[in-house]
């Protein structure tokens, strides 16, 4: 299988699965007007409306600001779609994959529901995380995919140069 068509493919089950979490918590579960739904004693169902970027940075608290962001998440997805399609190898079309999905994901409750769906609620110690969604899963997980290929070129290139090296004495 190609890159590229590795990338979609994920982009494709990553946005599939975020789209049917949604629908299930929103739609038929109703999470909306329970508030919060006591599942394990370090995980709740929340109900939080995301009307910013990540981790609720930059609050979008108007519709010019709600298009704002839609038009940024889409330019933001059409250069990762490019960066998928010129070239990236598998890591990176994984990564690339399933930061799409999230976007893509993310991208669309901006638009039916005029902000981020977030519901998945962890806590532990007297600590409570942030609330998010598959979609935010995909981002993270891919942004650290894109992290550790970045490490592995590192290790590669210092590799060579060390071989290099040794070559020249």
């Amino acid at each position: 299988m190609k890159n590229p068509t590795l990338g979609l493919l994920i982009a494709a089950c990553v946005f599939l699965a975020d789209r049917l979490s949604k629908y299930w918590i929103v739609d038929l579960f109703d999470l909306p007007s329970r508030g919060t739904y006591a599942i394990l004693p370090f995980f709740n169902l929340s109900m939080v409306w995301n009307r910013g970027i990540s981790f609720g940075l930059f609050p979008a608290g108007s519709e010019t600001g709600r298009y704002v962001l839609i038009a940024l998440t889409s330019l933001i997805a059409i250069g990762l779609l490019i960066w998928l399609f010129r070239g990236a190898n598998r890591l990176v079309a994984v990564a690339l994959g399933l930061i799409i999905a999230g976007a893509f994901g993310n991208l669309w409750d901006r638009f039916e529901y005029g902000a981020v769906a977030d519901f998945l609620h962890f806590y532990a110690f007297g600590h409570s995380f942030y609330v998010f969604n598959v979609a935010d899963m995909g981002i993270s997980v891919g942004v650290g995919f894109l992290i550790l290929d970045a490490y592995l070129d590192w290790r590669r290139e210092r590799k060579v140069k060390a071989g290099e090296a040794a070559t020249e004495n």
